[in-house]
């Protein structure tokens, strides 16, 4: 009437057959623990319940740290008018018709674009402090004049080289000027 469990009825007598028994745990599938009757093995019971317990946490905290990260990669502003510029483009592309497209009204030839003043010159001083303004092109020299800053990267490399050498020269001949007197 009692049939011993073997390895036709018991999946956790081999290692491979326990190890696809865990997958099919992971999946819900409790089949595998068919075998045995819940009452009479208490063990098997704690056993399931924490199992389930402990992989949900698992999981719950493990897609809270992918979403952790996910935000913290989306979180800056240029990223997020990325994605929108995307999202945009898409649109337009795909179900826009091709005379939609065309309609002066939705897509002007101009855009204006209104930034603070006070952040742009900030900006604007930090790059030139930090070498990465070329002042070369048109539409920042305007930028320039616009905004009030007074500027020439490759003209204040010189100035500063040469009003060294001038402090440098201006020491030497007060020391001159103290020998001879």
């Amino acid at each position: 009437m009692i049939q011993t469990p073997d390895k036709n009825t018991n999946m956790f007598t081999d290692i491979r057959t326990s190890l696809f028994a865990m997958v099919l745990l992971l999946a819900g599938d409790l089949s595998a623990l068919s075998n045995w009757s819940y009452i009479d093995n208490p063990s098997v019971t704690i056993l399931i319940v924490l199992f389930s317990i402990l992989i949900a946490m698992y999981l719950m905290n493990l897609l809270i740290g992918m979403l952790n990260i996910a935000i913290n990669e989306e979180d800056n502003r240029v990223s997020y008018l990325i994605w929108k510029a995307e999202i945009l483009a898409e649109i337009e592309l795909f179900y826009l018709l091709p005379n939609q497209r065309r309609w002066k009204t939705w897509f002007p030839e101009v855009i204006h674009y209104y930034a603070d003043v006070e952040k742009t010159r900030t900006e604007i001083k930090r790059l030139i402090k930090e070498g990465e303004w070329d002042n070369k092109k048109f539409m920042q020299e305007k930028l320039l004049e616009k905004l009030h800053i007074e500027n020439n990267l490759n003209d204040n490399k010189v100035i500063l080289e040469k009003v060294k050498s001038n402090d440098e020269l201006e020491k030497l001949e007060e020391k001159l000027e103290k020998l001879d007197n």
